[in-house]
């Protein structure tokens, strides 16, 4: 059986019609619960995770793995091998599989993710720090580098989001990244875009996701914390920033009491952006977006999380016809693949018309 990630295998199994995948998957078990039937039989549910995926396995209690199951913990790594498939209503499911611990040096190589994922995700922190250093206000990019300094490694571990989109270890640097590439391009042909103001909006405004979002050190469990519980993403990143503010402000009062623009709007703006990037009250904004660079910022973000959840979903929705497949919430109905690019020099396809 082929080593396999859980996406990899998710992708096969919904694209076989009903032909199990044979494969190993090597995860880290996120929680371990007992269970009863509806006819009070006991089973174990174990939801297991890999760098992007995760699945749910149900041990029923006459499995001869019921009691190794039942003894895993979320600190437990361990190789699940069997025939794979898509079920309609309970998503990915493993029969006839085996399971046994991972070895010291399996459960590293799995903590470090695929290797095309890492790299995607070391060139956009490169990108990301690299962006941060082309902004010319010295307060926003004193506070950037501040942030990057003071949280980088929890930023490079931390999702953009529970489910839907970038929801993986290290998604939210993915997500940022992408979002200044857009916003650079952009930046010209809206010459009244504030960018330096954009680009920092951009870092900030999914700050608060370093504790509603943040996975382990050494794990892919995606923990629940109280603050982020309490107070949500946004009042976090807007509590941040005001915290970093008033350390570089304390340190530098005299170089920024003549700058353009003042100061205090500067912050404000920014605390804005933060603030207002959801859009409306019903998604979760105090305010809705009031600037040119808070309504960019809003869109780009929008268009983002939407374009990742297009790939996602065209990697592993249900097929319903060709080129159509089933819905993938939050999108607003069934995904159609896109038309493919033209290509100049390629005779037409029987039945096409001239």
């Amino acid at each position: 059986m082929n080593l396999m990630t859980l996406t990899e295998i998710r992708r096969a199994a919904s694209r076989t019609s009903g032909s199990a995948v044979p494969a190993r998957v090597h995860v880290q078990v996120e929680s371990a619960s007992p269970r009863l039937t509806r006819e009070q039989q006991p089973y174990c549910e174990l939801v297991l995770a890999d760098a992007c995926d995760r699945m749910t396995l149900r041990v029923w209690s006459d499995h001869p793995a019921y009691k190794t199951c039942s003894a895993l913990t979320p600190d437990s790594f361990i190789e699940l091998a069997g025939e794979f498939h898509s079920h309609q209503q309970y998503g990915l499911e493993a029969r006839k599989w085996t399971v046994r611990p991972l070895t010291d040096q399996e459960k590293s190589e799995l903590l470090q993710g695929p290797a095309d994922l890492r790299a995607r995700q070391n060139t956009d922190w490169e990108f990301i720090e690299k962006t941060i250093h082309t902004i010319t206000d010295p307060r926003l990019l004193g506070l950037c580098e501040a942030f990057l300094k003071e949280w980088g490694e929890r930023f490079r571990r931390t999702a953009a989001a529970r489910n839907y989109h970038h929801a993986r270890r290290g998604g939210l640097v993915e997500h940022t990244a992408q979002m200044m590439r857009v916003a650079k391009e952009i930046a010209p042909l809206y010459p009244q875009l504030n960018l330096d103001l954009l680009l920092a909006g951009i870092l900030f405004h999914d700050s608060g996701k370093l504790w509603e979002n943040a996975l382990s050190e050494n794990g892919f469990v995606m923990n629940y914390d109280e603050r982020g519980e309490l107070v949500g993403h946004i009042s976090i990143g807007l509590e941040l920033v005001n915290a970093l503010w008033r350390k570089l402000s304390a340190g530098n009062a005299e170089a920024w009491k003549n700058l353009v623009p003042a100061s205090e709007d500067v912050r404000l703006h920014l605390l804005h952006l933060i603030g207002a990037h959801h859009g409306e009250p019903e998604f979760g904004s105090p305010v809705a977006p009031k600037t040119p660079e808070a309504m960019a910022l809003h869109y780009i973000d929008n268009l983002d999380a939407r374009l990742e959840m297009f790939a996602a979903g065209y990697a592993i929705a249900k097929p319903l016809a060709a080129r159509i497949f089933d819905r993938v919430r939050p999108l607003p109905g069934n995904l159609v693949k896109s038309l493919e690019k033209f290509q100049p020099g390629t005779p037409p396809k029987e039945g096409t018309l001239l």
